[in-house]
């Protein structure tokens, strides 16, 4: 028995032993762990506990200018004071909330953007107890069971917020959304404009002064566009999307591929979007350090921005103030007269031998939401995205087509008496002319001496009274060279949403001779711009631009900066034809103007500067607003006309039309009014600078 006690006593101090020995190798090897983290890595995790992070972000700066071709400024950039937020990284909404209730005593916000919803997420956020009195025990259930999300939880709060409870929101709940909401949209670390109009002195001294009560908040100069010619071609100018609207969603992706921001203000529409690579400039890069928290610690600039390149634009805007005058008054006055039809008008006067657009006018009667009046408001960009019937103004190509196709020869002889042809209303001539040439039928604007023309291209037989049989395909010819010519397609301006018109999709004999005198497919007013210019250099139709040069940013905006690149002429293709032959047209063109006879000569024939062109008259259906008529296949009159001066060395075109200018057979000439007065404006500016000029020097 002693020996079985001794042999338990001997056992046990081993055990602790070897469990003393464990603890200490534990111990020995925690003590190794800490040893190797203090000294070999201290400093390593030291640098992870006070990481920071950088986060570049690029600050939006002023747009290019516009210059007219004398260097007027026509567009520029306002400096505005500004109040900003920059949401950081980490910051949640009880912060920007406590933001926005500091600032709200400090700023007065507008509050016209404040929609219903954005009134009911605020209540639910200031009012958390009610906010939870909308949820029901049945949501509470959907929810458990995952028949309903959170979106769809959140979603039934909203509905269930009454009137009464958005009643309770008081003046002062409604400034602090206005300003919470902007502070809501801000990206990350991307400054987001709160206020930028009517920032007064003060609340600009009392928010820099608190600036450290505010985070994210700061005190900068913003800009907006300026418009010193007013309403003066707008529609065409463009348009700028603001801060709150940023990147059009249309276009985001192919904006954020090129480093832009969301909130980046970009053009829009025409100039601004057509130029917006030129007008956007530099960004200023800023790179925001961070902590491991995601607060800025600090910012540096890497590189400064610069305000975008300007553009100096083809467009004289004395001259295009005047015309735009011209059109204004010659569509109120008419108007006037009892036709409400007719809305709109337009006149461009172009340089022929550069494509250059010296003015573009359109006005339009619109009816003001808030007055219920009309007034007339700028649509120079209908110029390029509406179109018309034009009537006789295309006789020039119609002869031309002839002289080409071997239908018709210089001073050919034709009768113009009324055509009766089976299955087609008589065609006629506003008067019947007997035997005529082609000099002749354009100066007096023969129809029939046109309709002859084309069903002899069309290979036709015509006998009094009888059916009549064409090759479909002289549709084919014809527009072919209409088309070179600029008429029923693109003039390649350098503008977008260009139209090209409609072209007729009947082929029947009475239809190719509607298109030979310009009552079948419509044109736009540039079309026929193009068209005349054609025609006044001799045969190259040239591509229409607008900018004229691009030019470095300039710190004064009276003197523009260096040139960077200058626009030259393009010539889109030469007209197939023999020199001689547009050279009778120009002579019959000219006849129009300055002979006795001719449908232009009471407007031009004591013009000085020797004037050349053709005017329109197209009967057909009214197509414009349904308001303004009870029966809209009412039968209208739309006028144009076309011209250039001087006739033997022409500098500038006009094209003039006026949509559904009149009812009935007769009516006013306001076509050949426009054209008038617009291009004595243009030679009597011209006088008035040369003038101006030799007195400088």
């Amino acid at each position: 028995m002693k020996k079985k006690t001794n042999k338990k006593k001997s056992q046990t101090p081993l055990r602790l032993t070897i469990l003393f020995f464990v603890i200490f190798l534990m111990f020995s090897a925690l003590i190794l762990r800490l040893g190797t983290v203090q000294i070999i890595y201290g400093d390593d995790y030291k640098r992870e506990v006070e990481r920071t992070e950088d986060v570049t972000v690029n600050n939006s700066v002023p747009r290019g200018r516009m210059y007219d071709r004398d260097g007027q400024v026509v567009v520029d950039n306002q400096a505005l004071d500004s109040i900003t937020y920059t949401r950081s990284q980490n910051t949640d909404t009880d912060e920007m909330l406590a933001v926005a209730r500091k600032l709200a005593t400090m700023i007065d916000p507008s509050t016209d953007k404040i929609r219903e919803r954005d009134e009911k997420d605020f209540w639910l956020l200031i009012h958390p107890n009610q906010a939870k009195k909308k949820i029901t025990k049945e949501d509470e259930q959907l929810f458990a069971e995952e028949k309903i999300d959170d979106k769809e939880v959140y979603q039934r709060q909203l509905d269930r917020i009454t009137k009464k409870d958005l009643a309770t929101l008081s003046k002062k709940d409604r400034k602090v959304l206005a300003i919470f909401r902007e502070m809501n949209g801000a990206k990350t670390l991307t400054p987001q404009v709160i206020k930028n109009k009517d920032v007064t002195e003060k609340e600009i001294a009392i928010v820099s002064e608190h600036l450290d009560d505010l985070p994210g908040v700061n005190v900068t100069v913003d800009w907006e566009r300026k418009y010193p010619y007013d309403k003066t071609l707008r529609s065409v100018l463009g348009g700028v999307s603001k801060s709150e609207q940023g990147l059009p969603q249309d276009k985001l992706d192919y904006y954020l591929a090129r480093d832009y921001s969301r909130n980046d203000r970009v053009g829009t529409s025409y100039i601004e979007s057509q130029y917006e690579d030129v007008l956007q400039g530099k960004k200023t890069k800023v790179k925001n350090i961070t902590d491991k928290s995601g607060n800025v610690v600090d910012s540096k600039t890497i590189s400064a921005g610069s305000q975008g390149k300007d553009l100096m634009l083809t467009i004289d805007i004395d001259l295009q103030e005047a015309v735009d005058q011209i059109v204004s008054d010659e569509l109120k006055a008419k108007r006037s007269q009892g036709n409400t039809l007719m809305d709109r008008a337009f006149a461009i006067m172009t340089n022929p031998k550069t494509g250059e657009i010296l003015a573009m006018s359109g006005k339009q009667f619109v009816k003001d939401e808030k007055t219920g009046k009309q007034e007339i408001q700028d649509y120079a960009a209908g110029n390029f995205t509406s179109s018309y019937v034009m009537g006789s103004v295309v006789k020039g190509a119609t002869v031309l087509t002839g002289y080409q196709t071997g239908a018709l020869r210089p001073n050919d002889v034709k009768l113009d008496t009324p055509l009766k042809i089976k299955g087609t209303p008589v065609k006629k001539s506003w008067k019947s002319m007997g035997y005529i040439n082609d000099l002749t039928a354009l100066k007096q604007s023969s129809n029939v001496y046109m309709f002859r023309t084309a069903l002899d291209i069309a290979k036709a037989h015509y006998v009094p009274g009888k059916s009549i049989h064409i090759d479909p395909t002289a549709f084919d010819t014809m527009r072919y060279f209409y088309n070179e010519f600029g008429l029923g397609v693109p003039t390649g301006i350098d503008l977008p949403n260009e139209a090209t018109g409609y072209i007729g999709p009947e082929r029947g004999p009475g239809k190719l001779m509607d298109l030979a005198i310009g009552q079948y497919d419509t044109y736009t007013p540039l079309q026929l711009s193009q068209y005349i210019s054609t025609i006044a250099n001799g045969g190259d139709r040239i591509q229409p631009h607008i900018v004229k040069e691009i030019h470095e940013p300039s710190r004064d905006p009276k003197k523009m900066g260096p040139l960077i690149d200058s626009i030259q002429p393009t010539v889109l293709n030469t007209v197939d034809m023999k020199k001689e032959w547009i050279e009778r047209v120009q002579t019959g063109f000219k006849k129009v103007m300055q002979e006795q006879g001719g449908t232009g000569y009471n407007a031009f024939h004591d013009a000085s500067y020797n004037m050349a062109g053709k005017s329109g008259t197209a009967q057909g259906q009214y197509a414009g607003p349904k308001k303004n008529v009870k029966n809209k296949a009412e039968d209208v009159i739309t006028l144009s006309a076309i011209g250039y001066a001087p006739a033997d060395n022409p500098e500038v075109t006009i094209a003039v039309v006026v949509p559904w200018a009149y009812v009935g057979s007769s009516g006013h000439s306001m076509n050949m009014d426009i054209a008038r007065k617009a291009m004595d404006t243009y030679f009597d500016l011209k006088e008035g600078k040369q003038t101006e000029k030799k007195e400088q020097e």
